[in-house]
């Protein structure tokens, strides 16, 4: 069954997005074409990968724009009647210009709970801050970043223990079902958008490939338990351990005396040994690693293989 009638030009360009679009297409909603930024060459080979949703739309007999300006699909936009915009992870500014070519304009949903972490990076913002809870925000797109008026919000609570890809899943999913159950209430007025308190909104920023260094002296065990797990997909957390470079997969915090930032002990009184890492404050137990250039081990295995030349 369709839930409107109107035609949807869907916006999105990360995994994230692909999501919605799919729930979008369950639902039956009509999708009359998929906006999505160019293919990009990744790994080794630089070889070009398409977007999911681009792949989703080639499946589906959905048309696919993959314009490098906007302005130059806005004829094409025009020749919709009536059209509606919906936007998730695009991945770019949307310039007024285009916002205007829609009614109401373009609805966004946004993985935070509004105006908190307005920006492009809010789910890792939350594990980094260890918060206590998230959400999901459907709002009204605006020129201005993550300001337009909100629709609708929903709190999740967070355990303390999530990764920011396990938060990309189950956000994404929440999102698109709560995106597709509310746009024919927003669509036909009952559902009104309430303008954000402009005067408490947090930002987040682009994460960076340095975000993810990992300094023993800099930073304490609690920020670091939560930098593997905001940057655990990327830019992953990358530090020393002995002299060895490694990426850091999974850790804990453990109550062990402090030495100084980056000494290594050995705990053998559990069923597998522990490397416990001081930190600027209190410890670290890493609990899965990768040495560069190698597989993700666990602990035990790391130590089997490394531990002379960690002195250990």
């Amino acid at each position: 069954m369709t839930h409107t009638s109107k035609t949807i030009l869907f916006f999105g360009t990360e995994d994230f997005s692909a999501t919605t679009l799919e729930e979008l297409i369950r639902k039956n909603y009509s999708i009359g074409a998929i906006i999505t930024k160019p293919d990009t060459r990744r790994g080794r080979g630089k070889e070009l990968v398409p977007p999911q949703v681009k792949l989703l739309g080639e499946a589906h007999g959905i048309p696919v724009w993959q314009p490098r300006k906007l302005s130059d699909i806005a004829s094409d936009i025009s020749a919709f009647d009536n059209p509606v915009g919906v936007l998730v992870s695009y991945g770019k500014i949307i310039p007024q210009s285009i916002i205007d070519l829609f009614t109401p304009g373009i609805i966004n949903l946004h993985p935070s709970l509004l105006p908190k972490y307005r920006g492009p990076s809010p789910i890792e913002t939350a594990v980094l801050n260890g918060d206590s809870e998230t959400g999901i925000s459907i709002m009204q797109l605006s020129a201005a970043m993550d300001a337009g008026p909100v629709y609708l919000k929903e709190t999740i609570p967070l355990q303390g223990n999530e990764t920011a890809p396990e938060l990309y899943e189950s956000l994404g999913a929440r999102g698109a079902e709560l995106l597709a159950s509310c746009l024919p209430q927003i669509l036909d007025g009952t559902l009104p958008a309430v303008p954000q308190d402009s005067d408490s909104a947090s930002y987040c920023a682009l994460i960076t490939k340095e975000d993810g260094q990992i300094d023993w002296q800099r930073h304490t065990a609690e920020q670091i338990e939560r930098k593997v797990r905001a940057y655990s997909d990327w830019p992953q957390c990358r530090a020393a351990i002995g002299g060895i470079e490694v990426i850091i997969t999974a850790t804990h915090l453990v109550a062990s005396e402090n030495g100084a930032p980056g000494t290594l002990s050995v705990l053998r009184n559990e069923e597998t040994p522990s490397l416990v890492v001081a930190t600027k404050k209190a410890s670290l137990s890493i609990d899965r690693l990768k040495p560069i250039g190698k597989k993700e081990m666990p602990i035990g295995a790391f130590l089997a293989g490394y531990s002379n030349k960690l002195g250990l």
